[in-house]
């Protein structure tokens, strides 16, 4: 949970450089961080599609 909480923060630009620091000494799982970042922008993307055909229609 901690890895999706700090891609989270990550992807939207508000992370703090001492939290930064304690994740990368904490150590991450990196499968865990890419199959994180692939279902979060998926996620974006989808929000992004939807949004538009609403607006389409």
């Amino acid at each position: 949970m901690s890895t999706m909480i700090a891609i989270a923060w990550s992807f939207i630009g508000l992370r703090r450089r001492k939290d930064f620091d304690e994740d990368v000494a904490g150590g991450f799982n990196y499968v865990y961080v890419i199959g994180c970042a692939l279902i979060t922008v998926s996620a974006f993307i989808g929000v992004l599609l939807t949004a538009v055909h609403f607006a389409v229609t």
